[in-house]
């Protein structure tokens, strides 16, 4: 049953399970795109070089707080790189003392800056079990690498080739499915009864490959995991609006200069922390569900990481369309802002 069609809805501050900020003088742009509208954030540790210890997660928190206005609320939540040598003592040492909330696994070469990603997961196997031990979760870029896999088929093949694998060896390890795209893993997630969660991301619920490829090619949609088919487009809509609770908001925002972007070999990633309450709102009100935005946006994320949902709210409020600028400024250059390809009517407010 659809909803009936309010313009005005408070929900809690929303949170973002999966944010790219940098560092530097792109840190010191984006992040407080995020802060103006998110209570905390997951950030992911994938930096030159990669935030691999509790010492160096430590350091790149104060960065960023540094980077943020003095009154922020914003907390940003640390994250560390999983790496074949990644000590499992200093990793429960963090989790234990609230440095870090996740590890993050990335397979080696699978996206931006993971070279130093983990090729054999044999390797990797004390770690996982300690975190099981302990409740830390696992946040899994899920796709495999081999050349020989096609692009669109590399989420589907790594749930039967190292997700299912993993999960069998280790059944306590908490997972985070994150940025999924495809119809394979929102079933996977759903038909898994313990352990497991899924982030989906503004864009992938908006765009599907024919808005990369079709007509010339787009550069500023194009993101790994890659966009896919519009019926897995569709099923993602579906799983974020249902309510349940395994799938939450992670943006996975990721600013590359528009330079990098539009290189011949352009870097992968969609910027969209400045509009993804909006691209949000516009969704699930196409879909009559504004009701279920809560759930998805500042609920069942803090539910899975067991805390607390944030106590202010935001007001969105349906308006005459926005005005978004279409870049962002950097001390490194302009960045795209993501185009969802229609109006945003919808405006945040803060609330107390």
């Amino acid at each position: 049953m659809r909803d009936a069609a309010p313009t005005t809805i408070t929900i809690r501050r929303p949170d973002d399970w999966h944010l790219h900020l940098r560092d530097g003088e792109m840190l010191a742009a984006v992040a407080p795109e995020t802060a103006r509208h998110f209570g905390r954030a997951i950030i992911m540790p994938n930096l030159v070089p990669p935030v691999v210890t509790a010492a160096q997660a430590v350091a790149y928190r104060e960065r960023i707080m540094a980077a943020l206005p003095g009154d922020t609320r914003f907390e940003p939540l640390m994250t560390l790189y999983l790496t074949e040598d990644t000590d499992p003592a200093d990793v429960a040492a963090a989790f234990g003392e609230g440095i870090a909330r996740a590890v993050k696994l990335y397979p080696a070469g699978a996206t931006t800056n993971s070279a130093s990603g983990v090729a054999d997961f044999d390797k990797v196997r004390g770690v996982l079990e300690t975190m099981a031990e302990i409740g830390m979760p696992l946040c899994v870029h899920g796709e495999v690498t081999d050349s020989e896999i096609d692009i669109f088929d590399r989420e589907a093949v790594f749930i039967d080739r190292v997700l299912k694998p993993i999960r069998k060896a280790v059944p306590d390890l908490r997972v985070v499915m994150e940025h999924v795209t495809t119809q394979d893993a929102v079933d996977y997630v759903r038909d898994s009864h313990k352990n497991i969660a899924a982030t989906i991301t503004t864009h992938h619920l908006i765009i599907n490959r024919n808005h990369i490829l079709a007509g010339g090619i787009r550069p500023h949609y194009y993101c790994l995991p890659v966009a896919k088919r519009e019926a897995h487009r569709v099923a993602l809509v579906q799983a974020a609006v249902s309510g349940d609770r395994r799938f939450f908001l992670g943006t996975d925002s990721a600013p590359h200069t528009d330079a990098n972007k539009l290189m011949a070999c352009g870097c992968a990633g969609v910027f969209s922390a400045s509009v993804t309450m909006s691209c949000l709102a516009e969704v699930f009100e196409a879909a009559g569900k504004l009701s279920a935005l809560e759930a998805f946006a500042s609920l069942n994320g803090p539910k899975f990481y067991k805390m607390p949902a944030n106590e202010d709210t935001i007001t969105l409020t349906k308006g005459a369309p926005l005005e978004v600028a279409p870049v962002l400024k950097t001390a490194q250059g302009d960045v795209t802002v993501f185009d969802p390809g229609f109006p945003l009517h919808w405006h945040i407010q803060d609330e107390t």
